[in-house]
Formats: structure tokens, sequence, C-alpha cells
């Protein structure tokens, strides 16, 4: 998402971009997850395999298909389909036996293969037989294999998606409560599918009222229908749209249903519940601010205390992070320093910054920059913690995406929380701790790097030392690391903020006029 109040926004030394904008970094970062757990931990769309199937069968057949058992795949694929239609205008007896037994060979076709044959079923006329299939009043068996047959269609490409388009009402007409909870969550299934597909099609599903027997399906303690509820509503809310975030956390006994899946032992659900979490707490101030109240952050600390599982950690944390970013007084009102609470945060994001995991060091970083743009207080609680020690390791030993995290944290605790267009009021002692414990060099390498973000970083920190640096120790530190070197990169620099940052820190600090006192 493109958010154009980062683009507006000044950018002074380390006050803006270190220390202000953390509900504006929560926003992007909410809407780039999407895509991250597209492409790892959790696909954004999924093919049902397993089910009520007569035979029994879930193969997963091999990706490696030569062309002669691809012909046959699609022959059998159209061939099915035309039994369906068949069995459909069938009326006589064994009607219903013989249209279930028909679906239930094309849903079996599209289930067995990871890239199943969904084009030859488009081509062959599916889609309105299977929604003349969903029709009020039709066997529970029969719409079931029916809406499985569709979701799995749903997770084919971008135009394989879109032909459902005619199946939506009756998908979304039997999550209601007179539907079985197989063919509820079926169809649910199938409108997490197309939510999944991207933001016209979650807004085709919202227009069409999908959201509120979604939400209502996470009420009862069903576990694999919470689950599947919870799933397709993390796709159908993520995003950039903060108004079905905000509609989902008013629904009627949400809030409690959330609250009381956390605590379940069963963490698949309870990693799709954070999900949903994640989006309500990056998109809707409304829902942080309910979230923050109702205790929720007591609930993901003590997740992140007891669990091991990388799928259940990463929306904790990341929806941890979220609510301690929602507004200025949530982390004073909430993290309290010298409260256990606040104690156990620190500890748990120690934890992840302990992890052989490199998503959660950056989560855990992302966190603790968030905690540390907050009061000086928080600021001298992360200093003083165990977090430092690793912080410092990680910014000149990790990957440079941790590296830029990490940056955001030490950056932070060297400036208190300001207001205006004048530059940040150092917190000298920290700024001394922090240079004294070899931080410089690994902010000289980010303004060395490509990317700009962390280049101007590198640079805000770069005049933070020089500034604040007591008997003007600051220029020999820059120059000692190269820094000069570094700057000077930027003299005929095309980014003007970047050009005209560097060129001035070097001109005021390493002018004509340097070095001749000595």
């Amino acid at each position: 998402m493109a958010d154009d109040s980062l683009n507006h926004h000044k950018r002074d030394p380390i006050k803006s971009s270190v220390g202000n904008v953390a509900a504006q970094r929560r926003r992007q970062n909410a809407v780039t997850v999407g895509k991250e757990r597209r492409e790892s931990l959790v696909r954004a769309k999924r093919l049902c395999r397993v089910g009520t199937s007569a035979d029994g069968e879930v193969s997963s057949d091999s990706d490696m298909m030569v062309d002669e058992e691809q012909s046959i795949l699609e022959m059998q694929t159209s061939s099915a389909v035309e039994e369906l239609k068949s069995a459909v205008a069938y009326q006589g007896k064994g009607a219903m036996q013989k249209r279930v037994n028909a679906l239930r060979e094309l849903r079996r076709l599209l289930s067995r293969f990871e890239f199943p044959p969904i084009e030859t079923a488009l081509k062959a006329g599916a889609i309105p037989v299977l929604v003349q299939c969903l029709a009020f009043g039709s066997p529970d068996e029969q719409l079931l294999e029916a809406a499985w047959c569709l979701t799995n269609i749903a997770a084919g490409k971008q135009e394989e998606t879109k032909a459902l388009l005619p199946a939506l009402p009756l998908l979304i007409a039997h999550l209601g409560e007179k539907s079985s909870s197989p063919v509820a969550e079926q169809c649910a299934w199938a409108l997490g599918n197309v939510a999944g597909e991207g933001e016209e099609f979650r807004n085709v599903l919202l227009s069409q009222g999908a959201l509120p027997p979604l939400a209502r399906m996470m009420l009862p303690n069903k576990g694999s229908t919470v689950r599947t509820a919870a799933w397709a509503l993390s796709n159908l809310i993520k995003g950039p749209d903060p108004k079905p975030a905000t509609e989902l956390i008013k629904v009627d006994g949400l809030l409690d249903a959330i609250l009381r899946h956390l605590k379940r032992a069963d963490e698949e659900l309870t990693t799709e519940v954070a999900w949903v979490v994640v989006y309500l707490s990056a998109l809707s101030n409304v829902a942080t601010s309910l979230l923050v109240k109702s205790g929720v952050l007591q609930l993901l600390v003590e997740r992140l205390a007891t669990s091991n599982s990388l799928q259940l950690l990463i929306p904790v944390l990341r929806s941890l992070g979220n609510l301690v970013a929602g507004d200025s007084s949530t982390i004073s009102d909430v993290l309290v320093p010298g409260h256990r609470i606040t104690d156990q945060v620190i500890a748990v994001l120690v934890k992840c910054l302990k992890s052989e995991h490199r998503v959660l060091k950056k989560e855990a970083a992302w966190v603790l920059s968030n905690i540390a743009a907050g009061s000086v207080e928080h600021k001298q609680l992360i200093h003083s913690s165990e977090a430092l020690a690793l912080l410092l390791h990680l910014l000149s030993t990790s990957p440079f995406d941790i590296k830029k995290e990490v940056a955001y944290v030490l950056g932070n605790l060297c400036v208190s929380p300001t207001k205006g267009e004048g530059k940040p009021k150092l917190i000298q002692e920290h700024l001394v701790s922090l240079v004294g414990r070899g931080c410089l060099s690994g902010f000289i390498d980010l303004v060395r790097s490509a990317d700009i973000e962390a280049a101007r970083l590198g640079l805000q920190f770069m005049e933070l030392v020089l500034r604040g640096m007591p008997n003007d120790e600051g220029t020999k530190l820059v120059e000692r690391e190269d820094g000069i070197d570094a700057m000077e990169r930027f003299q005929f620099h095309e980014n003007e903020d970047l050009r005209n940052m560097a060129n001035g820190l070097v001109d005021k600090y390493f002018g004509e006029d340097y070095g001749l006192d000595e």
C-alpha cells in the first residue's frame, strides 16, 4: 500500500523516520505481510485435498506430468463435467446419488494435483452446473461436494478465480445457521480462496455481505470451523481499506471469541485467530483500542513465552508489535516500566532475538523499535535490558533486513520524543554507551547500502554522533570508520534529501578548516 503521508512527511534527522512513524510503518507491514504469508508460511489460497470422499483418496500426485498424462487428465475432467451436466438434468430414480457421484468424480480430479485441471473444467462449463448444485434444499452431501469443487477452482489463477463470481451469493448464503457445519465450513474455505486473490475480489465479497456470517462462524467453540472462518476473515480484511477491520471488531461477541480462542491448546486454530488480530490491529484504530483494553496483550505474551511453533509465533509477535505501535498513548498505558507485563514483553522479545529463525529476529526488532519510539522511560528499559547486547550483535552480524530493523531500535534509544520541526533532543548517555560498544560501523555500513531508507537511518545516526559525542570526539570516530567516504558517495546522489543531508554533514563537520587546529 502506498502511504502518501510517508511521502510528504518531513525527514529531519532521526526524528521522523526513526521516531515518529511507527503507526505508518505498522500499516505498511500489514499489507506487505499478505505477500509474505502467501510465499512462505501460510498460503493465501489453499487447495482442499481431504474431506468426506467415499473412496478415501487424498492422493497428491507428483507435479511432474508427461504430456500424455496431462492429456488424459484433461479428457477425464471434460468427461466428468459432461457427466455432471447429465446427472443434474436427470430426474429419475437415484437422481440424487447420481449427482453426488458425478460431483465426487469432478472433485477428485480437482483435488489430486498441485496444479489441478481447473482451466479444462471451466472450458467444459463447470461453473453454471456447480451453481445449480448449490441450490437451497439440496442434500448436504451434494452441497459439500459442489462447494469443494468451487474451493479448488478458486485456488487457481486470477482469471480462474474470477469465474466463480456467479457462485458467490450462494456460497455466502450457505454460511448461515441453517446450513450444516461441514457445508458452511467448505463454503467459507471457497470464499477465503476468493478473498486471497486480491483487493478487487475482497471488495466484491464485502459488498455481497460475506463478512458478518463469517464472523459469526468464529463465535462457537468448533475448532475446525473456527479455524477456517478465521483464515477466510484474515484474507477478507487484510487491507488496505480499514473499514472491514473496524466492522469486524464491532460484531457482537467477536472480541470475546478471539480472546477465548487465543487461550486454546490447538495451536493451528490459535495461529489463524492470531492472523485476524494482525490485520485488525494493523488497519483499524478502533480495533487496536478495543484489543488493548481487552487484555489481549497478556495472552499474546503468554503465547510467545510458551510456544515454539514458528507458524504461531510470527502472527502473535506481529500482533504485539501492531498494538504497541497503535497510538502514542498505548505504550505508556499498557507497558509501564516496572510492571510485570512489561518485563514479560521484554523477556519474550529477547527470546525471539535469540531464535535461530531470522523472521522472528526481524519481527522482534520491529516490536522493540516501536517500544523504543516511546517515552524516555521505555528507552531506558530497553537500554538496561538483555536485549541491548543482542541488538548490538545483530547490527554487526545479521542479514540486511534484520540489521535495518535493529538500527531503528538503536537510533530511537538515543533521542527523546519530540514535537515540532526542530532537531531531536539527544539522550547523550545512551549515545555514548552505544558508540562505545562499537555500533557506529554498523550504521556506516547502512549508509553505504543501496537501500534509501537504510542509508537515511545511517546518516541520521552519524549526525547524532557528530553533534552529540562529547569533546568533539564524533568527527574523529566517523573519520576512523571511513564515514567521510561513505557520505561523499551522496555528493551527486539523485535523492535530494540524502544528498543535502550528507553534503551538509560533510561541510559542517569536515569543511576546509577541519583538522587545522591539530
